[in-house]
């Protein structure tokens, strides 16, 4: 088994460019594969490798090995089969997660977090508007009960279903994808259109999965994850069966 690392942070980055190279050489130099995204707001990314070789990865991070100290990181830790995947890829990019408005600023403003272990009380309440943020075929997999599937085929489409809810701005609005990041970029994007009463899940349906018990659950079905894993249920275990017919995976 090799051990998973989801991570991500919103952080001003003067030279992501320049970073590239010693986390990658840093890395390979510990057997560590997946992809990282670089920006000027942050850093996104999922890699996997021997136990020793994660835990260096992330501490080098976390301490400023790289020239900047990641300490903010949302981080959740899986397991694998061996070789997850293929490859090394750091990335230099526009945006950590794309999507194309640059008011969608997480490091002026975001949502009010919402702890896993608090989600389903929030859900319980009938003026709550519910809305997954994830890709249409992510949605048919699982979602949270009551939520509403926008419909969106990449996430950069969440900008235009967000203005079809504009005569509702002070309505109270919860949102949730798979690990949160999106959610950061869709809180600060509708707190900037004027909306007042944004909260979204803490760390994702993955913390959620992880933290919260079946028994009490109110998450339907499983949650995709763009690796050779494909599907995710409780306590973060593999279901490659759970494969949507005309989706392929992502090549890790």
């Amino acid at each position: 088994m090799h051990k998973v690392a989801a991570f991500y942070q919103f952080l001003a980055l003067n030279d992501p460019a320049g970073l590239a190279p010693a986390l990658r050489k840093f890395c390979a130099a510990r057997d560590v594969r997946g992809t990282v995204l670089l920006a000027p707001e942050g850093i996104n990314g999922t890699l996997a490798g021997p136990d020793a070789g994660i835990d260096a990865t992330i501490a080098a991070l976390t301490k400023g090995d790289f020239g900047i100290a990641f300490t903010g990181l949302e981080l959740k830790y899986s397991n694998a089969e061996a070789a997850h995947f293929d490859r090394l890829k750091i990335k230099v990019k526009r945006e950590i997660i794309t999507f194309g408005h640059g008011e969608a600023d997480p490091l002026k403003q975001v949502g009010t977090y919402v702890a896993a272990g608090d989600w389903n009380q929030l859900l319980s309440d009938p003026e709550v508007l519910v809305i997954d943020t994830r890709n249409d075929f992510e949605v048919t997999m699982g979602k949270f009960e009551g939520a509403i599937n926008p419909g969106l085929t990449s996430f950069s489409e969440f900008a235009s279903f967000a203005q079809s809810l504009a005569d509702g701005k002070t309505r109270k609005i919860a949102m949730y994808c798979t690990g949160g990041i999106r959610c950061e970029k869709a809180s600060a994007y509708m707190l900037g259109q004027g909306f007042s009463k944004i909260y979204h899940l803490h760390g994702g349906i993955l913390k959620y999965l992880e933290e919260v018990p079946a028994a009490v659950s109110k998450w339907q079905g499983e949650c995709f994850v763009f690796d050779r894993r494909v599907a995710l249920g409780h306590g973060l275990v593999a279901n490659p069966s759970a494969y949507v017919p005309g989706v392929p995976p992502a090549k890790p």
